[in-house]
């Protein structure tokens, strides 16, 4: 009991950084938590992975969750440019057409920043190698019973809550059992991403050459626009650059519950081909000297109307799928779970319809906007057709088309919910 209050359990399925995100709001907000995760282990060192852009909302809130705040001013680089600038292959320059110098973001690894938030967590609340198979509500809406299996040894188990929290990404299964009808909309294009480490190599040519055609790595987010496509260019800790290259394509086919491809030597010597004809020099041989490069199939889906349903609440990409171009997946991953934790510690687990509304009614109509201009921005940087506009063009773009460019535009930019202030 907790003032008098029933305590809750949640079971949050998911393991990524919405799931632990979770875990941290719930467990802060006084309830019990089980994370239910079909890895066999958490991430252990940097793995191939992916950089994520943080706001400075998510780093305060971040910061509240761990037991040194230091630690994540430590684990990330500042990103305190955002630039996006015109690429002539050609004649080699690039020019630029925005910079926000008040921009204010740090710069983390995928790993670095899932094991800040693991290590700050008790470990016996996580149930590894555990694959989730299914759900039932209890007939009166007490409870909610979850059934997942051991992965190694094949047993199934069942965990009763109160709620349950699906942390379970883009290809929810959980969403299924609410929305069975309900596709993603392939964007148009795949990205290429890749992260070079250069730790013993900081003199080589590569290094060199890249820093001095972006001068400002290391505290800058570069967007560099090409003639119907774009890359994004930052560092990260422990000396890496990280890459994303957006490449318009037909729809891929996709194996398994991933938006990953695995990707043959013969489709990287291709990639590393078509680079030449667009990009810098100097973007090229970053891109040629990383260590296995991969392939996202690039998905959103227009906004839902509800996330949650009696017992059951959707957070992160389950909730709302989105595009990469506003840096707002993880930033709405972990707002999703502060605002979650607010709501179950103002409400308590008995009024959880009360919990859950107000939940929704503060994150559904702001993860909308921004997917939409996500997905606006995406379409306007790979050069796409948009029903009030031209395609974009990079080298004859006016004044008038630069606030587009510019994450400082995303609706909702900035904003504290009222409920965390």
């Amino acid at each position: 009991m907790n003032g008098g209050r029933k305590k809750g359990k949640a079971i949050v399925v998911g393991g990524s950084i919405a799931g632990l995100s979770c875990a941290h709001a719930l467990t802060l907000a006084g309830w019990d938590v089980v994370v239910v995760e079909k890895s066999n282990s958490p991430p252990s060192g940097s793995p191939t992975g992916a950089g994520v852009g943080l706001d400075p909302v998510s780093q305060k809130i971040l910061r509240s969750w761990l037991r040194s705040p230091h630690l994540l001013h430590h684990s990330t680089l500042p990103l305190t440019i955002d630039q996006n600038q015109a690429t002539d292959n050609e004649k080699n320059i690039s020019w630029a057409l925005t910079r926000d110098e008040n921009f204010n973001f740090r710069a983390a690894h995928w790993a670095d920043l899932h094991s800040l938030l693991y290590n700050a967590l008790p470990p016996d609340i996580f149930l590894w190698d555990h694959l989730y198979l299914s759900f039932r509500i209890s007939n009166d809406k007490s409870n909610v019973t979850v059934k997942a299996k051991t992965l190694q040894t094949g047993e199934v188990i069942e965990i009763v809550g109160d709620l349950l929290v699906a942390a379970d990404g883009s290809l929810s299964s959980i969403r299924r059992n609410f929305l069975p009808e309900l596709k993603l909309r392939y964007s148009g294009y795949c990205a290429w991403r890749g992260i070079l480490d250069f730790s013993g190599n900081e003199n080589s040519e590569a290094i060199t050459g890249i820093k001095r055609a972006f001068p400002d790595l290391g505290k800058c987010l570069y967007f560099n626009l090409g003639n119907r496509t774009h890359s994004v260019l930052y560092e990260l800790l422990n000396k890496k650059i990280n890459w994303i290259w957006y490449v318009n394509q037909p729809e891929p086919e996709l194996k398994g519950n991933s938006v990953t491809m695995k990707v043959s030597s013969d489709m990287i010597k291709k990639m590393h081909e078509e680079a030449e004809k667009i990009w810098v020099p100097e973007l090229v041989r970053v891109m040629k000297e990383t260590k296995e490069p991969f392939l996202n199939v690039i998905y959103d889906c227009d906004p839902l109307e509800q996330i949650f349903w009696d017992n059951v609440v959707l957070v992160g990409d389950a909730a709302h799928p989105t595009t990469p171009h506003g840096l707002r997946s993880t930033n709405m991953a972990i707002l999703d779970a502060a605002v979650l934790g607010k709501c179950l510690e103002k409400w308590g687990v008995e009024n959880l319809d009360s919990v859950l509304g107000e939940f929704q009614s503060i994150r559904l109509p702001v993860a909308s906007k921004q997917v939409l201009h996500s997905r606006k921005m995406g379409r306007i940087k790979q050069g796409m057709v948009l029903s009030d506009r031209k395609p974009f063009d990079p080298r004859k773009a006016t004044r008038e088309e630069y606030p587009d460019l510019e994450q400082i535009n995303m609706p909702f930019f900035g904003d504290v919910p009222s409920i965390l202030e």
